[in-house]
């Protein structure tokens, strides 16, 4: 008896702790607004510094622009390209207007369709959270820099 007693009471504190751990993971999902803030940082850095000073700063790991599950990342606006990608380096110079969700959806065409026509606004589409194969809804944030030909871009997970 005392023994089901330890087992239940060991169960219970871990689900105590599950629970409790839940808000601190809800705590690291970026928000749309901070998608906005940090893409219009990385816009002044862009005017700071100087186009390929400012990309090459956004390339980097510890260049400020990577935050909970979020970061910016740049397409070229005249040729669509990938031009600063601090999570996956081997896309820059890579141009993924193809690239499709499992819906059909161009996103990255619309990224560029967006950024041309409006300036700045959000694409909706399904896509794998990091880690996982099944895909989620995401909505990226899209801004074109006055200016200069950079797209910048920050996403969320909903």
């Amino acid at each position: 008896m005392r023994k089901c007693y330890f087992v239940i009471s060991v169960i219970v504190a871990l689900m105590v702790g599950l629970v409790m751990a839940v808000p601190a993971v809800a705590a690291e999902t970026a928000t749309q607004d901070e998608c906005v803030i940090k893409v219009k940082e990385a816009a002044e850095l862009v005017k700071a510094l100087g186009k390929d000073a400012a990309l090459a700063k956004l390339s980097t790991q510890d260049g400020g622009f990577i935050w909970k599950d979020s970061y910016v990342f740049a397409l070229d606006l005249d040729t669509s390209a990938v031009s600063a990608h601090p999570i996956k380096p081997k896309l820059v110079g890579k141009m993924l207007t193809g690239m499709k969700d499992v819906n059909g959806k161009l996103f990255f065409a619309e990224f560029m369709n967006v950024a041309k026509a409006q300036g700045d606004g959000w694409v909706d589409y399904m896509w794998p959270k990091p880690g996982e194969k099944t895909p989620s809804p995401k909505s990226t944030y899209v801004y074109r820099v006055p200016g200069a030909s950079v797209v910048l871009l920050a996403g969320i997970y909903k």
